[in-house]
This record gives C-alpha cells, sequence and structure tokens, in this order.
C-alpha cells in the first residue's frame, strides 16, 4: 500500500515562515478553495441557496466559516478551513445545485501572506497594483513579478497573494528577494 504523505506547495512537510526585517512572508495551506460560476440566467437563484453574500467586483466577503473574493463576472472563489470544509467544492454544490458550477480548487492555487510595517514597499516593486489605495477587503488580479496572482488586502499590514501552485516557489522567491531590499 502506497504511503502518501501531504506537502506544501513549496514542497515541505510544514508550512514555511520567512521571517525579513519587520516582514513576514507565510505560506498558508490550511484553506480549501472552490470557484462557483452563475449559470446564465441564474445567478439570483445561485445567491438565494448560499449563505454566503456574494461580493462585487474588486471586493471580498466573509460569514461565518466562509470567505468570498470576486475572481470574474459572476464568479467568485470561495475559501473556507480545510479541516471544516475538506469538501468545500461538493458543500457548495449541494447548495446551489443546477443554479451554478462549481470546482475543486484546493490543489491548484498557492497562498503566501505577507504582513508588516514595509508591506506597500513591497508590493510596489513587484507590482503595479495601487497597495496604497486598497482598502482592506479589496481584491485585484494582476501581476506578481511575472506571475498572475490574485492580490487580497486583509488589513492594513497584512495581504494574501494567491498564485497557481505551479509557481509557488517563483513567487516565494520573489516575494523574499524583495523584501530583503526593503528590509
Amino acid at each position: 500500500m502506497h504511503k502518501l504523505k501531504p506537502i506544501t506547495p513549496l514542497g515541505g512537510d510544514t508550512p514555511r515562515l520567512d521571517q525579513i526585517g519587520t516582514l513576514s512572508i507565510t505560506e498558508v495551506v490550511g484553506q480549501a478553495l472552490a470557484s462557483i460560476t452563475a449559470r446564465e440566467g441564474q445567478l439570483g437563484q445561485m445567491q438565494e441557496a448560499l449563505a454566503l453574500p456574494l461580493p462585487g467586483v474588486g471586493k471580498s466577503s466573509a460569514q461565518g466559516d466562509f470567505s468570498a473574493l470576486w475572481i470574474g463576472p459572476d464568479q467568485w472563489m470561495i475559501s473556507a478551513d480545510h479541516d471544516q470544509h475538506e469538501l468545500l467544492a461538493a458543500e457548495l454544490k449541494h447548495m446551489v445545485g443546477d443554479a451554478a458550477s462549481v470546482v475543486e480548487q484546493t490543489d491548484g492555487w498557492c497562498r503566501f501572506d505577507v504582513s508588516g510595517a514595509a508591506l506597500c514597499d513591497l508590493f510596489e516593486r513587484l507590482s503595479n497594483a495601487p497597495v496604497r489605495s486598497m482598502a482592506c477587503g479589496e481584491v485585484i488580479r494582476g501581476k506578481i513579478e511575472h506571475l498572475g496572482a490574485f492580490l487580497w488586502r486583509l488589513a492594513d499590514d497584512h495581504m494574501a497573494v494567491i498564485a497557481p501552485r505551479s509557481s509557488a516557489a517563483s513567487l516565494h522567491h520573489a516575494l523574499v528577494a524583495v523584501a530583503r531590499s526593503v528590509a
């Protein structure tokens, strides 16, 4: 029998934490992700079925165990604690039925939380996103270095970066290199 064990997007047994000056870069692995897209003419029915208010363009929302990020017209990424909602996509599909398409996303993405006093300095060197003017809860899809990613402002000094898992090492390298230059 196979003895499989999970690894983080960076290939470790445990999530990586880098402390560079005032900045912390944390690999986040405890989140289940699923995308949900309303089918044509079904947005209202889908919203009624969900126990979560869906945010508008460039925003996020949270209620109970769930967070939602707007990722495109009638599309959202839903996030929840993995230990409590390991089968998040199945849970969502059960709620919305044929009103929406739901796709499991957990292992397709990586997430790094960056926090600290030099947060804006770091992201201004990596992206053209207007990080200094982003309010808490805002989400921007853009580029970090050369990689497509979502920037999700969680607090004044805290940003989540969500990118394809296949680019986790490149994204981490860029975050650490720039953190060293601003520290």
